[in-house]
């Protein structure tokens, strides 16, 4: 007899899920190709004076074009094609690292990041070609899964990183390229087109401009795809906003160093990669998105709170293990639903959308955690960006409704859709 889970598992095991295996590769490539330069870039700065506010600068010139260029490339791929914005994306960052192979200079070292943060903005595109894959009920399995392949990529760039530098100071460099390279011929051979011909003619017919989109957000917070972006975009900021201070804690607290901070990264990789195979569909199956965001929110703010009042390891492993369990029911969560609740025309640009205000509030989130740590000391910065984590689940009510699910019809979510609508809209205001 053929359970509806025994069901659902036979849909991730056919096309879909062959789809979903090859985005997962290349994002996992790219990953590798990504984190292999990070680290370096620091020492090769350094090595051509710069000082330690242009190492700043020269770092967070990926965030910024990112930033600036994720809705664009959303817009891209809903009118002209998921796979030729990913691919474009991917010859962006194949020059970027040539250039880093070759530079010798600083304004080379920001160039390089501002071409390869340029093509990362293809982020919400690879979301939105899982969205296209998948069936809306499986869609935050495959993202976390998606996610799990980029964090063992995160894992692993460093050590390839550093093992190139035997070859060189290009080596690093040019092994990243020749690696995107063979992404790129890997994923113009296997990756199909996901953006049907239709949805493409509906974007380039409806669709505003990514700039519209992005207005849209904080103009009309009230629509359900803009609760989600929020949702998503607040939580992840005060999230991340406590890594730079969970280093000062371990250090203040713990005694940790240099050389064995990099342990405690290696436990989250690690625990990000499990929680995100075995859990997290597991409990979206169970429960439901909407559910698994509220969860996942709760979790994680109570491991944001718990961690300065620990003061033994094996209590502050249980108290950092709830991080990466909150992160793995929140985010695919959240972005799957967002996939469900706007139209498939334009559901590239708004996954691009959630990128620019996650990435905006990956700024804000630090700098007002590094403040309240100068300001107040240990507990208060864990605090606040706890009781900021759980506030957003008020951000969710009702959104029940809006999920859609097999042989079910749901009411539509509003949402604003063309300029004509967005003008009608604010003139009623």
């Amino acid at each position: 007899m053929t359970t509806p889970h025994h069901g659902r598992l036979e849909a991730l095991r056919t096309g879909s899920m062959r789809k979903l295996w090859v985005l997962m590769f290349t994002a996992f490539v790219d990953m590798v190709g990504v984190l292999m330069i990070i680290p370096l870039l620091p020492f090769y700065a350094k090595r051509f004076g710069a000082s330690g506010l242009e190492i700043g600068v020269i770092v967070a010139m990926f965030s910024v074009a990112q930033l600036l260029s994720a809705p664009l490339w959303g817009r891209v791929s809903d009118r002209y094609g998921r796979k030729p914005a990913l691919l474009i994306g991917l010859g962006a960052s194949v020059i970027a690292y040539i250039v880093f192979a070759f530079s010798n200079s600083v304004w080379m070292l920001l160039l390089s990041r501002a071409i390869q943060g340029a093509g990362g903005g293809t982020t919400g595109v690879i979301q939105a070609y899982v969205a296209d894959a998948v069936e809306p009920r499986n869609r935050a399995k495959g993202l976390g899964w998606l996610s799990a392949a980029t964090n063992v990529g995160v894992m692993l760039g460093p050590a390839v990183g550093s093992a190139a530098t035997y070859l060189g100071s290009a080596g690093p460099g040019l092994i990243a390229a020749t690696l995107c390279l063979l992404n790129i011929g890997f994923a113009y051979r296997f990756l199909g087109e996901t953006h049907g011909a239709d949805a493409r003619a509906r974007s380039r017919g409806k669709s505003g401009s990514p700039l519209q989109a992005l207005i849209r957000v904080t103009r009309h917070a009230g629509d359900v795809p803009s609760r989600l972006i929020w949702t998503y975009a607040i939580s992840i900021g005060f999230y991340y906003g406590t890594n730079p201070i969970i280093s000062l804690f371990l250090m203040q607290r713990y005694g940790i160093t240099t050389h064995t901070i990099g342990w405690f990264f290696v436990y989250m990789g690690a625990l990000n990669v499990f929680f995100r195979v075995t859990v997290l569909g597991r409990v979206v199956d169970r429960i439901g998105e909407v559910r698994s965001i509220r969860v996942g929110l709760f979790t994680l703010a109570l491991g944001l709170a718990t961690i300065p009042l620990t003061y033994h390891f094996p209590l502050l492993a249980l108290a950092i293990a709830l991080l990466p369990l909150g992160a793995t029911l929140t985010f695919p969560a959240v972005t799957g639903l967002l996939s469900q609740v706007v139209g498939d025309h334009e559901r590239g640009v708004y996954m691009g959308v959630q990128q620019t205000y996650g990435g905006i509030l990956r700024v804000i989130g630090p700098l007002v955690a590094g403040k309240v740590w100068d300001v107040f000391g240990v507990v208060p910065p864990f605090a606040l960006s706890a009781t900021v984590v759980v506030s957003t689940i008020g951000l969710g009510i009702g959104l029940e409704r809006y999920v859609r699910r097999t042989g079910e019809h749901p009411v539509p979510a509003p949402e604003i859709a063309t300029p004509e609508q967005a003008e009608q809209r604010v003139a009623g205001e």
